[in-house]
């Protein structure tokens, strides 16, 4: 604390320009080096971004001035490169989700633990103005107790904008894996941890067509499922529906709803660092837009670091591993019920993150959440 956080990224594909626009803005983060299996990627970074190196992925996890390892590789990488920084006394912040299954993100915390090193991950949009906005009225009491909520991602499929979206249909991908984390992790800070869930999934094309960039009209396979609605059982005793597909040319509902004994709530997008916060109190006329009350301003994804970066040791940063691993095995325990028609306990929780004060960029504030149990 104190000091900027020294970072280094393994991967230069399409996300990083938004870590990037971030980082030149983080006084908390030093970007210091770039890697990538095409080394003409991490090489066009660094003629970008002064004071970066172009290095191998060896090298980068070799160096002497790298305290944390952005991981920004496919879904199926992420567990690998996560161990190897570890291997080497990094801290590790990845792309959501943490690991393309459990059993590897566990292993992930658990080398964490014993190397004494630091994990986080993706999505930090919940630390935005958006859903902390949302998250304080639910803290205020300005919809009662809370009882449901409903989360809804409708897209056709990353296909039709993505030049190579082959790993969306692979897995480690699908729409539940590929979006889900931004709406899980923004429903277990609203409403806290789940303890089961119930599942269903279908899979409508094995094949989809690429719509743009070189590779346009090239045809790809689909091995996992592109539909899949859950019902979520939270701790608190509210049940959240949730509906994410690559199946559905549009959709008019709200991407979050949370509703209470005395009002409820729109919140927006939780892939946005920010949107308007919309209540509709019990004897109301109508919808009213809550003034932004919480969260960091202006955020882009990167946040998240700075927010490692400020997490007093020993602390669970809030954009932290437990909370990303709670993610996952909520998302897995899903298709896991889908696949056996039966409810699915979970077995795994995390601490509700705390509430993020309003924040500037250049206001100080100390980050992080309960000291997470041994």
């Amino acid at each position: 604390m104190g000091q900027p956080l020294n970072v280094g990224i393994i991967g230069c594909g399409a996300i990083i320009a938004q870590y990037l626009a971030s980082f030149r803005k983080l006084e908390a983060v030093r970007l210091v080096a770039v890697a990538d299996l095409d080394p003409s990627r991490a090489q066009a970074v660094a003629e970008d971004y002064d004071g970066v190196r172009a290095l191998s992925v060896e090298d980068l996890l070799a160096a002497g001035d790298v305290d944390l390892v952005l991981n920004l590789t496919i879904p199926a990488a992420h567990a690998d490169v996560a161990l190897k920084a570890i291997a080497a006394g990094k801290s590790v912040y990845g792309e959501k989700p943490l690991a393309a299954t459990t059993a590897e993100a566990r292993t992930v915390l658990e080398a964490a633990r014993a190397a004494g090193v630091v994990v986080g991950c993706a999505p930090d949009t919940v630390l935005g103005t958006g859903v902390q906005t949302a998250r304080k009225a639910i803290d205020d009491g300005l919809i009662g107790k809370p009882i449901s909520a409903s989360a809804t991602m409708a897209t056709p499929g990353h296909e039709l904008w993505h030049p190579n979206p082959d790993f969306y249909y692979q897995p480690g991908g699908g729409p539940l894996l590929d979006m889900g984390p931004y709406y899980v992790s923004a429903l277990v800070t609203l409403l806290g941890p789940v303890v089961s869930v119930t599942g269903a999934a279908s899979h409508t094309r094995t094949q989809r067509t690429i719509g743009s960039g070189p590779r346009a009209g090239d045809v790809i396979p689909v091995t996992v499922d592109s539909h899949v609605t859950g019902l979520l059982t939270h701790e608190s005793g509210a049940i959240s529906t949730l509906v994410m597909s690559f199946d559905a040319a549009r959709t008019k509902s709200p991407n979050l709803e949370i509703h209470g004994e005395t009002g409820s709530l729109v919140v927006p997008d939780p892939n946005n660092f920010d949107g308007a916060v919309e209540l509709f109190a019990l004897g109301a006329e109508g919808w009213e837009t809550i003034p932004v009350a919480a969260g960091y301003k202006d955020a882009g994804r990167g946040f998240g670091i700075a927010d490692l970066a400020a997490t007093p040791a020993g602390a669970e940063p809030r954009a932290g591993g437990l909370l990303a691993f709670h993610v996952l095995d909520v998302m897995e325990s899903v298709l896991a019920s889908a696949r056996t028609g039966s409810a699915v306990t979970i077995g795994s929780t995390a601490p509700r993150p705390e509430l993020v004060p309003l924040t500037a960029l250049a206001d100080p504030v100390t980050a992080g959440g309960a000291v997470p149990s041994q």
